[in-house]
């Protein structure tokens, strides 16, 4: 195992709300577009992945908001596999500011055909990628 794969991002001044703090909707962008990241570390790319053998849906998210991130600040965003199921898989997200928890959460996807979006399930090759970063330290 590695090290858990790590997204940068920082907040644009529209995604900071009255209180100073990134609004909470935005936590969903920021960690899809970490896991986007994620998959085009293990070999896939974005344009073509999720259209091709596998595309995931979103079944559940759950957020817990840490602490302040704050417009043009740098969020780190680890992103890691957490579980694998048949057709599901659960990833973890972990975003701080200079080593200060800002935002936690996990999201279950589920695998579906691109074309039906019927639930299937994942494709071994993606599996064996995702197995090898299971729970990295």
């Amino acid at each position: 195992m590695g090290s858990p794969f790590v997204h940068r991002i920082r907040p644009r001044y529209a995604e900071v709300d009255q209180q100073g703090v990134v609004f909470n909707a935005h936590w969903l962008t920021y960690f899809d577009d970490a896991c986007t990241r994620l998959f085009e570390s293990l070999g896939y790319e974005p344009k073509e992945a999720f259209f091709g053998e596998f595309d995931l849906m979103i079944v559940k998210a759950v957020l817990e908001w840490e602490g302040p991130a704050g417009f043009d600040d740098c969020v780190d965003i680890v992103a890691e596999p957490v579980r694998l199921g048949t057709t599901s898989l659960d990833v973890r997200y972990r975003a701080s500011v200079a080593g200060r928890a800002a935002c936690t959460g996990v999201i279950t996807y589920v695998n579906v055909l691109p074309s039906t979006h019927e639930s299937a399930p994942i494709p071994a090759a993606l599996r064996a990628k995702l197995e090898a970063v299971l729970g990295a330290p």
